[in-house]
C-alpha cells in the first residue's frame, strides 16, 4: 500500500483575515455594495388634507341637513297654527272727520280736527293688545294737525269705535313749501292723509306675543274748508287703511 502524505494547516495570514487578492485590491463585501447603490429609505408624514377635507364635507353637509329640518318643523308649526286660529289683520277705517277750524299763515298752521275711527278684530281666537296710537293728518308734506288714541284691548270678533280731537299750532321748519296748501285753500278742497302709529301684542289662548310695530294709512281723503264758523265734515265712505305690521328679528325688522 501507498501511504499519501497530506499537507500540514498552515496559519491564515494577518492574524486570520482573508488573503488579498491577486491584484493587490481588496474584496469587498456584497452586502456593503448592495446597501451603498441602494437609496436611503425616509418615511413620509401622513397625509391630512384628504381627511381634514371629508371632516368640512361632512360638517356642511351636517349644517345644512339641519336647516332643512328646522325649516321643515317651522313650515309645518305654521300650517298647524294656521289651520287652529286662521290668523287676520286688524282693519281700521275712517268713520267721520270734521274740520271746525282751519287758518293758514306765513309761519305756522292753526287747525281743529274731530276724528272718528273704526278698529276692526275679525279673529275668532286672537285678541289684540293696543299702546296708545299716535295720530297726524297730513296734506301733502305738510303735517295739519297731530293727536294720539288712548291704549285699548280688542277681544275677538269686535269692533271698538275711536274717537279724538285733533290739533295744531306748531310754526313750519325752516324751508316748507306752502305753496301746494295754498292753492288747495284757494279751491276750498283739502286732501288729506291720515297715519296711526302704535303697538300692540297679540294674545293666542294663554300666549302673549311680544310687542308689533303697527302703521295705519287712510289715504285718498278731501274735505271743505270751512269759510264761516260752521264746521265742515266729511264721512269718507271709499277710504280703506292699509294696514303694516312689522316686528324684530335680532336687529333686522320684518
Amino acid at each position: 500500500m501507498t501511504d499519501r502524505v497530506y499537507p500540514s494547516a498552515k496559519p491564515k495570514a494577518n492574524g486570520g483575515a482573508p488573503a488579498p487578492a491577486a491584484n493587490g485590491g481588496s474584496n469587498p463585501n456584497k452586502a456593503q455594495l448592495y446597501n451603498n447603490t441602494r437609496p436611503m429609505y425616509r418615511p413620509q408624514p401622513p397625509r391630512r388634507r384628504r381627511h381634514s377635507r371629508s371632516c368640512c364635507c361632512s360638517i356642511c353637509l351636517c349644517t345644512t341637513m339641519l336647516i332643512l329640518f328646522l325649516l321643515l318643523l317651522a313650515a309645518i308649526a305654521g300650517t298647524i297654527f294656521w289651520v287652529l286660529y286662521r290668523p287676520h289683520r286688524p282693519s281700521f277705517s275712517v268713520s267721520t272727520l270734521q274740520l271746525s277750524k282751519f287758518k293758514l299763515t306765513d309761519t305756522a298752521i292753526t287747525s281743529t280736527f274731530d276724528l272718528t275711527l273704526t278698529a276692526r278684530n275679525p279673529n275668532k281666537k286672537i285678541v289684540f293688545l293696543y299702546d296708545p296710537i299716535a295720530v297726524k293728518i297730513f296734506s301733502g308734506d305738510i303735517t295739519v294737525g297731530d293727536g294720539s288714541f288712548p291704549g285699548f284691548t280688542q277681544a275677538t270678533k269686535n269692533s271698538t269705535t275711536l274717537r279724538t280731537l285733533i290739533s295744531s299750532s306748531s310754526p313750519f321748519s325752516d324751508g316748507t313749501d306752502t305753496s301746494p296748501l295754498k292753492s288747495s285753500l284757494k279751491n276750498k278742497n283739502l286732501p288729506l292723509k291720515i297715519t296711526l302709529e302704535t303697538k300692540m301684542k297679540v294674545k293666542i289662548s294663554m300666549l302673549k306675543t311680544k310687542k308689533l310695530n303697527i302703521m295705519v294709512t287712510c289715504d285718498g281723503i278731501n274735505i271743505s274748508v270751512p269759510t264761516g264758523k260752521s264746521p265742515t265734515k266729511t264721512t269718507p265712505m271709499d277710504v280703506k287703511c292699509k294696514v303694516d305690521p312689522s316686528f324684530k328679528i335680532m336687529k333686522w325688522t320684518v
